[in-house]
């Protein structure tokens, strides 16, 4: 039977990827934007006063980003270096699209890719266009200019067909898109793999967009199955599980941050779910792709261990991305 070797959970925002003279670039859309923090929404304004005690103003210091983004890019190295170490021929990654290669005509709440090609080029002129103030620069940092990848159909086939016997939905894709990659998986192949793309398994979870998000209960049990379903593959290769995303943005929680990873550490999901649907919004709802993962470490027995937290503020109203990086492997630090 396969053989799980590792699992990892990492950030993957555009401040990770881009230099850190540049993270105020979005802060004009920051403070146009309404932005979900507490369950609920608030204007730029509303969360300046609301957080004017925390003292967000020493967070965002040219000082701070640079140090903030040095700890950042020693992390991205380390993940890089574990992975390398664990040796996975086949890797299974949990991501989520942002309307990259879904529309609302349709999206589903768990699907996973069987198909032969990964596809990552660079989007198009377009499509750049459309992006957000401040996003932009940060494309080549999850696509090349062209790129395509290998799928793994048997596991991945293996893996639709053992969810659907264990009452798990799943959409089954025979291509992510014609021309790219969502972002969350063009994160792990550009800096954790460095472009030496190990086979992959694509899993998407619709953590954005209502009204089909999965709950945190749900992902977790999901998250089981999928354990499962990998360590019953008739093969004798090595299986990695990156879960792609989070932490708390565009409104950045440390409060939530470590309850969860504290959670995580204590393979107490329940803990996760307690703290309400309606935290898992926005930005921070990709910490849901985390949590399959974490339930298929919990169906191992293997702990997880904390690389960094780091959070890196743009702004006096919290507005960033709270950046988390660890893994779990059987018996062995990280």
């Amino acid at each position: 039977m396969a053989k799980i070797v590792l699992g990892m959970g990492t950030s993957h925002g555009p401040m990770l990827v881009t230099p850190p003279h540049t993270w105020d670039s979005r802060v004009p859309d920051d403070r146009r934007s309404t932005h979900h923090f507490e369950g609920r929404q608030w204007r730029f304004d509303e969360l300046v006063e609301y957080r004017r005690a925390e003292n967000l103003h020493a967070q965002i210091t040219p000082e701070v980003w640079r140090a903030r983004h040095a700890a950042c890019q020693a992390a991205i190295g380390r993940m890089s270096q574990i992975l390398d170490d664990a040796r996975p021929d086949v890797v299974v990654i949990v991501g989520n699209d942002q309307m990259e290669i879904f529309d609302d005509t349709c999206v589903p709440a768990f699907s996973v890719m069987w198909g032969e090609t990964i596809v990552n080029n660079m989007i198009s002129e377009q499509k750049i266009a459309a992006l957000p103030q401040g996003v932009a620069h940060a494309m080549p940092g999850y696509m090349p200019q062209t790129a395509s990848y290998s799928g793994v159909p048997a596991l991945a086939r293996h893996i639709i067909e053992t969810a659907i016997a264990e009452r798990f939905d799943v959409a089954a894709l025979k291509r992510l898109s014609e021309t790219e990659t969502p972002h969350a998986f063009g994160f792990v192949f550009r800096q954790l793999m460095k472009d030496r793309v190990v086979p992959t398994v694509p899993v998407l979870v619709n953590t954005f967009y209502p009204p089909n998000q999965p709950t945190i209960g749900r992902c977790y049990e999901f998250g089981r199955a999928l354990g499962r379903a990998i360590a019953s593959w008739d093969s004798d290769l090595r299986v990695a599980l990156i879960a792609s995303g989070g932490l708390t943005h565009f409104v950045i929680d440390e409060r939530v941050d470590h309850a969860i990873l504290d959670a995580m550490k204590a393979h107490d999901p329940a803990s996760v779910e307690a703290l309400g649907e309606a935290i898992f919004q926005a930005g921070t709802s990709e910490i849901k792709n985390w949590i399959p993962v974490a339930g298929a470490m919990d169906e191992l027995g293997f702990d997880m261990e904390l690389i960094d937290y780091i959070p890196c503020y743009r702004t006096e109203a919290g507005t960033g991305n709270a950046m988390g990086f660890a893994c779990w492997r059987p018996q062995k630090p990280c």
